[in-house]
């Protein structure tokens, strides 16, 4: 329900607007003046005001200002007794939805009310339809790419817990695409048209951590010069990515833990306690069973959140998908820069085949778009790849298959192997020709007539 401030100074218009608006559903507190008015903003997230812009102390137009700075998402709507006043033009200036002017219509109010909130919903729907959309064109999560036999039963059991409402918990090296997962999980369930949401337990300090989950209202800490919404009540009604959850610290532990027991979050600096519609997905690229039994994840806790596991393999563990990812991240990178690559070479796909992914997929990526960005052919060539990929698999100068960079001749080059090789099989042989012609797999005919030719003894 959208919370609304009524701020007037007489109390009948006050107790007539709370009444009428409780009526309609909203969740309605009431100030006599502004000065009031703004402890109440200080003190809990407001999605609309209205107030009477001439009021003792602290008039309306000074409210509007204190709003505005402290919480902007917040909508202002002035009554005024005047219709056209410089005042109620100057509020529209400073940011006012509208004004309304004294007497007025009940059904006229409770319109501009819906109209107001309504464009603020959609607003900020916008917003994450935008960012949404550029992770779509980005991402691709609709198309998690990989045929191995590993990957098929993942998606088989996606599509079995999508649906429900089970906290799940993702398993898996850094690169795999645990992300992913949690937005493919995410967008195969009833809650697609609410927010996804995701942080990195390990990528903020405790005290971050904490008021980006929670929120937090006006002077809770030093720098909290406005109030702002948690991450958990942002993705209220949709799902919520706690990563690398292995990372929390122990006193953040126990506040999850109640986020998860009670469905219940407080801001810091706050009192009132808020209840949340938040679908649980965690994912670790750590053994939580043994941080567990190293006392450094809350036992409690694990439990909690390892409701459903899901394990993504590694790269290096479906081979297979290697030259599949290869060509995916190829097309998305040829249409970004606009060159026209066809492909890669096939040695090129041989050392990404044989190489182990450290890195995963993320890796892979990393790889094929800087090889796209090199690339001045119609294919990606071995050299465009990092050399720790091809370093191990190329031949030294000793051997009989290495290249020099000026070429050779490739005949010349197959009679010295024979010759090398023959040599050696009668040296092996004691000189025995017929057995020197065993060990190389040579008719006896055909290893004498090679003997002659070279001139081997």
């Amino acid at each position: 329900m959208e919370r609304i401030m009524v701020v007037d100074d007489e109390k009948s218009m006050r107790d007539f607007l709370s009444i009428m608006l409780e009526k309609e559903g909203y969740t309605v507190s009431a100030a006599k003046d502004g000065t009031e008015a703004k402890g109440l903003i200080d003190g809990e997230l407001i999605d609309l005001v209205i107030a009477d812009i001439k009021m003792p102390e602290t008039n309306g137009i000074e409210l509007l200002e204190y709003i505005r700075q402290v919480s902007p998402e917040t909508i202002v709507i002035m009554i005024t007794a005047y219709a056209s006043t410089e005042t109620a033009i100057q509020a529209l200036k400073l940011g006012a939805y509208d004004y309304i002017t004294k007497p007025f219509n009940v059904d006229e109010i409770r319109i501009i009310i819906e109209k107001a909130l309504e464009k603020k919903r959609l607003k900020e729907e916008n917003i994450y339809l935008k960012k949404e959309l550029q992770l779509r064109e980005r991402q691709y999560f609709d198309s998690i790419v990989g045929k191995n036999k590993k990957m098929v039963a993942l998606y088989r059991l996606i599509e079995q817990i999508a649906p429900t409402n089970t906290t799940v918990l993702i398993c898996g090296e850094s690169g795999t695409g645990k992300e992913l997962i949690a937005r493919a999980i995410h967008y195969h369930s009833p809650r697609r048209d609410k927010q996804f949401v995701s942080i990195n337990c390990g990528a903020l300090p405790e005290t971050l951590l904490e008021s980006e989950l929670f929120g937090y209202l006006k002077g809770a800490f030093t720098g909290a010069t406005s109030n702002k919404k948690g991450l958990f009540e942002v993705a209220n009604g949709g799902s919520f990515l706690l990563d690398e959850i292995g990372e929390m610290s122990p006193s953040m532990q126990v506040k999850l833990l109640r986020v998860l027991q009670d469905k219940i979050i407080r801001r810091l600096g706050g009192l009132q306690e808020i209840k949340v519609d938040v679908r649980i997905i965690t994912s670790t690229n750590q053994d939580l069973q043994r941080l567990v039994e190293e006392k450094k994840f809350r036992e409690d806790l694990f439990y909690r959140v390892n409701v459903m596991q899901i394990r993504i393999p590694p790269l290096r563990e479906r081979r297979d998908d290697i030259l599949l990812l290869a060509n995916h991240f190829l097309s998305i990178f040829t249409k970004e820069t606009g060159k026209n690559i066809q492909g890669f070479h096939e040695q090129t796909k041989a050392y990404l085949e044989s190489y182990d992914w450290p890195g995963n997929v993320r890796e892979l990526e990393n790889v094929v778009e800087r090889a796209v960005a090199l690339e001045t052919t119609n294919l990606i060539m071995p050299e465009r790849l990092p050399e720790k990929i091809y370093r191990d698999k190329m031949p030294s100068p000793d051997s009989p298959f290495y290249l020099p960079d000026e070429g050779m001749k490739l005949e010349e080059h197959i009679v010295n192997i024979r010759k090398k090789f023959m040599a050696s099989a009668l040296e092996k042989a004691g000189g025995m020709q017929k057995r020197a012609a065993a060990l190389l797999g040579m008719t006896f005919r055909s290893f004498r007539y090679f003997i002659k030719k070279y001139g081997l003894r």
